[in-house]
């Protein structure tokens, strides 16, 4: 019953050995004295709480087991003997259901889950029903948004005659947001008729999108002499957000060459500060992806270029229907899903991945 759980109690035991010691460690007045271990000991050991407790059940679920075998082997009384199966095969199956979640609570947690993120949406091929599809991808998310009561600030966009987007950036904040979003990051393909389209025939248009975990200014060292920073007025298609001041920002950090603008804004001191966020959620991930090239590789197959072939989902107007063919999942029920109902997907991706977690790992 244990012989495929073998790797997974070495870990366990490893992880229980080290949380009673920290237990020991946060009785000694020496530690309480210095507040700095106190802190980082007291952070380790609630990283490691829940799954020694979960053990701890498991293992007193094996000894458990082990006496009602013991009593089925050797009790004579035929009611006992009964009783002790029945509690057996109970025990058996809490065990059995045990193994698989604590498999998962041994799946490393992304240090990033928590983080608050932002989002690019940017049209590829397909021209001006591209960039409409973008704004469609815009308004589902933020009502996503809506339903997690998380909050979506615009950085930047670059608008279209039609009201699409050519690309925009913006900002979502909230509980776990990029635990949720994170799987969003890729080529989005729509099938549908076009409203400037006479012949009735279908077309195809893709979309990418990025999702960028927010670094905190801690993360990323910027000096203010590698920085070039111009002011400039903004405005948008037809006329639109014209601003006679110079409100609108640019920054180019000379080092990398990542170059940010936000202009949505009237505030030149607010677009200066999303600009800058922006700034760094770029430069972090540049360094994240110098310092794995691995996860570089991941994201640029991820997110793709724009051409009609890269997909992770597609969106069919005609039928309905939406497919993510990652997890080949598909929903007739697209009109919902547009109106931010995406969770069904979402959970799936995330189950998805985590059961690649649990395959990768020698458990």
């Amino acid at each position: 019953m244990l012989d495929d759980f073998q790797g997974a109690i070495n870990k366990l035991d490893s992880i229980l050995k080290r949380f009673e010691e920290l237990n020991f460690l946060l009785s000694d007045p020496d530690v309480l004295n210095n507040q700095n271990q106190y802190k980082a000991l007291t952070k380790e050991i609630s990283q490691i709480e829940e799954i020694s407790t979960e053990y701890k059940i498991f293992k007193s679920y094996i000894q458990q087991y082990n006496e009602a075998i013991s009593i089925r082997n050797t009790e004579k009384d035929p009611d006992l003997k009964a009783m002790a199966f029945e509690e057996s095969e109970s025990l058996k199956e809490k065990i059995e259901q045990m193994k698989i979640s604590l498999k998962y609570i041994l799946i490393p947690k992304d240090p990033m889950a928590s983080k608050n993120i932002i989002v690019e949406i940017r049209a590829g091929t397909g021209g001006e029903e591209a960039a409409l599809f973008a704004m469609e991808l815009f308004r589902m998310y933020s009502r996503y948004a809506e339903m997690k009561h998380w909050k979506t600030e615009i950085m930047d966009f670059n608008e279209t005659e039609l009201g699409g987007y050519k690309e925009i950036i913006f900002s979502m904040t909230g509980k776990n947001v990029y635990e949720h979003m994170k799987y969003e990051s890729g080529g989005h393909r729509v099938q549908r008729i076009p409203a400037t389209e006479g012949s009735g025939r279908v077309h195809t248009s893709a979309v990418t999108v990025a999702v960028l975990p927010e670094a905190e200014e801690a993360d990323v060292h910027i000096r203010d002499e590698d920085l070039k920073v111009d002011t400039m007025r903004s405005g948008g298609a037809g006329g639109q957000h014209v601003n006679k001041t110079e409100s609108a920002i640019r920054i180019t950090h000379i080092p990398t060459g990542v170059i940010v603008k936000c202009e949505e804004q009237k505030s030149q001191i607010k677009n200066r500060a999303l600009a800058m966020k922006l700034l760094v959620a770029k430069i972090y991930e540049k360094q994240q992806n110098e310092l794995d090239s691995e996860r570089a590789e991941l994201r640029k197959n991820q997110v793709g270029s724009g051409d009609r072939s890269d997909k992770v989902r597609t969106y069919n107007f005609p039928q309905n229907r939406v497919t993510d063919h990652r997890i080949n999942v598909t929903l007739y029920k697209l009109d919902l899903f547009m109106q931010g109902y995406i969770d069904e997907i979402i959970e799936g991706l995330k189950i998805f991945y985590r059961e690649e977690s649990l395959k990768s790992m020698k458990v």
